[in-house]
Parts: C-alpha cells; structure tokens; sequence
C-alpha cells in the first residue's frame, strides 16, 4: 500500500522547490500542473473534448491557455464546462501514477487540493508556508504577473494559514537547507508512525 502526502501552498510559499526536494530524497512526485500541461499538449486527453465545446480554445493542435483564459473571463459557465473535462482526466492520470509506483510514499504536489477537496483522497497532507511579505516579494520578482493578478489568484485561493491549519505537517520555506530537513523528518515521521506503525 502507497502512502500518498498531498502537498499544498499557495502561490509564491516555495511549493515546487519544496516538491523537487522530496524527489531528490528519493519520493516519486506527481505534479498536477504538469499533469494539465500534458493532457492540454498536443494529442493529450482533453484537446478533442475541449475542441467539441470551444474550438476557439485550440491553436496547432493543442489548447491555448491565453485563449482559454479570454473564454472563461467572458463567459462565467466556461469553467464549469472545462472543470467537468479535465478533473476526471486528471484524477485518472493521478491514480495511474499511484497504481504504477513501487515507492512505499509517493508526494502529490496540488496546488488547490483543498480548494478541489483533493484532501480527502491523501493519507497526510503537507502545506509550504513563508511570510506574507516574502510571498509577495518572490512572487513580482517573477515578472510574471501584476500586483493585480497576484491579488486576484490570492483571493481564489483559500488562505495560507487556513490551509496550514488543515494540514498534518507544515514545510516553512524560510531558506533551502531549513526546508530540506523539514522534509527529511516528515519522511522519516511518515515511516515510522504511519507505515511501520
């Protein structure tokens, strides 16, 4: 049996370095970004769906995010319409993952895993956390996005602290060494007190 860590944060918390960590040290991740990246590429499992309903959203074969974004702001039903295409195609290249792995914990890294109660497929949860002011700060040093569209992804996204308190384990993101033994004692915690228990 798999022991599946559902990993959260919102944006700017650090959650891929975090996520690249737990691979370093050896736990296979699933990244649901990734996971709509490669279902939207071309000859991914959502571009005939998603072409039946908005053929607009389709540029060389595979879907276009900007146009996609354009779709939902002008129409509020688009993102109901494409949440019911892809979250079934997602959850099933999840499992997929799950099924095939021989590791004794895999490390599923989603970004609205509460917000999609993603939490209640998990055995534990982790959630990435950091300062407000540094949240920010790493987040407009991207260059990116605007201060607006920072605002606009934190207010659909359930507060960091909300999530932390939800959580089975929180990951401060304060510096890289700091975070790698973090993960390092969650790992060992999770051997021993949920699988050799």
């Amino acid at each position: 049996m798999t022991f599946k860590l559902g990993l959260t944060g919102s944006i700017g918390m650090g959650k891929s370095t975090t996520a690249k960590m737990f691979a370093e040290l050896g736990i296979p991740v699933w990244d649901a970004d990734a996971a709509v990246h490669k279902l939207y590429s071309t000859g991914g499992a959502a571009v005939s769906a998603i072409q039946e309903l908005y053929p607009e959203a389709i540029e060389h074969g595979e879907v276009s995010r900007p146009a996609l974004k354009r779709l939902i702001q002008s129409n509020e039903n688009v993102l109901g319409e494409l949440e019911r295409i892809v979250h079934p195609l997602v959850a099933a290249d999840r499992q997929n993952f799950i099924g095939t792995s021989d590791s004794d914990i895999v490390l599923l890294d989603i970004p609205l895993l509460f917000e999609t109660n993603g939490d209640k497929d998990m055995d534990a949860i982790a959630c990435v956390d950091i300062d407000p002011e540094t949240q920010r700060e790493r987040v407009l040093k991207r260059n990116t996005m605007t201060e607006e569209q920072f605002e606009q992804i934190l207010n659909k996204q359930l507060p960091n602290d909300i999530k932390c308190s939800q959580s089975d384990f929180v990951i401060k993101t304060d510096n890289l060494d700091h975070a790698k033994e973090q993960i390092a004692h969650i790992i060992g915690l999770i051997r021993k007190d949920y699988i050799n228990a």
